[in-house]
């Protein structure tokens, strides 16, 4: 993924910090469903705690995981796994007058849960075809349930949470009985095979991982997680991931003209005060004093 130089929001917990949010639909306490309406591009960066289906009614909207993009257009849909890190682009089309209207679903696994037991389902077996982002064109049946959802955006707050659950089960029911492959894709991990721990930490430890989610992204249980890793490396997930983000902050502080703060988020970190704290435990100097010994030392 390419570097950030921003605080990567974590979402759901986050959401209050996105803008132009048209409301919020709200179950236990946490937003489950967004309606967002634009009129201008954004980028950005966001971490998933929980999977993600968004429906876009109108725009465009592009999705960057690894090497890969994933864009969605008007009357598709994406499916997005939880525990990772993506960054996006999103804009109306000119012939909209740059509109870009859509939703966004969060399902955790008790929702899931929930659904195959309200509809009578049993958990699907492992499938071989499961990928971290898929895209899907939406139908008239799930087209009219989004128009459906937006007069309770009129007045979010006052929609009882057990209405909220109800639409939630009504949307996983038109996705059971519209595209069977999208409901496999949410009701399996990214892999039925347990991922390498070194390339999953590699790839995840600038994101604001916790320990569930790479136990999560390796196909382990918790405790098997934290014994597979400390057999690897020889001390605990939450060491190796703050020691790994100091040597990349060193490295960018050195190589790069990031700022002392950019260097901070794009590393993981989230706080700056934390992260000089930390590294100048490590290094024995806070960042900006290392960068401009550093400095004074090139120019002699």
């Amino acid at each position: 993924m390419t570097m950030r130089s921003s605080k990567m929001v974590k979402v759901p917990h986050e959401l209050v910090k996105f803008p132009n949010k048209k409301g919020s639909l709200k179950l236990d306490g946490m937003s489950v469903i967004e309606f967002c309406f634009y009129t201008q591009g954004i980028k950005g960066t966001f971490f998933l705690q929980d999977h993600l289906l968004l429906i876009v009614k109108s725009g465009v909207y592009t999705v960057r995981f690894g090497d890969q993009e994933y864009t969605m257009r008007s009357n598709e849909m994406m499916f997005i796994h939880k525990s990772m890190g993506v960054e996006y682009e999103k804009a109306g089309k000119p012939d909209s007058d740059y509109i870009l209207d859509y939703m966004m679903f969060f399902l955790n696994e008790k929702i899931v849960d929930e659904f195959l037991k309200f509809a009578g389902l049993k958990p699907i077996c492992p499938v071989n075809d499961v990928v971290p982002i898929t895209v899907f064109p939406i139908n008239d049946r799930i087209g009219s349930y989004i128009e459906s959802l937006k007069p309770y955006f009129e007045n979010p707050d006052e929609v009882k949470e057990g209405l909220v659950r109800v639409k939630l089960m009504e949307l996983l029911f038109h996705i059971a009985d519209s595209n069977d492959r999208l409901l496999h894709q949410m009701m399996q991990p990214i892999s039925k095979e347990r991922g390498s721990i070194v390339k999953i930490m590699e790839e995840n430890f600038m994101n604001p991982v916790s320990l569930n989610d790479l136990a999560y992204l390796s196909g382990r249980s918790l405790a098997t997680f934290k014994r597979d890793f400390q057999a690897i490396y020889n001390t605990s997930p939450l060491k190796w991931v703050r020691n790994r983000r100091l040597d990349k902050a060193k490295e960018l502080l050195a190589e790069t003209a990031l700022s002392v703060t950019d260097v901070c988020f794009s590393t993981g970190f989230e706080n700056v005060a934390h992260f000089s704290k930390v590294f100048k435990e490590r290094f024995e100097l806070p960042p900006s004093e290392f960068r401009r010994q550093l400095r004074l030392k090139e120019d002699a």
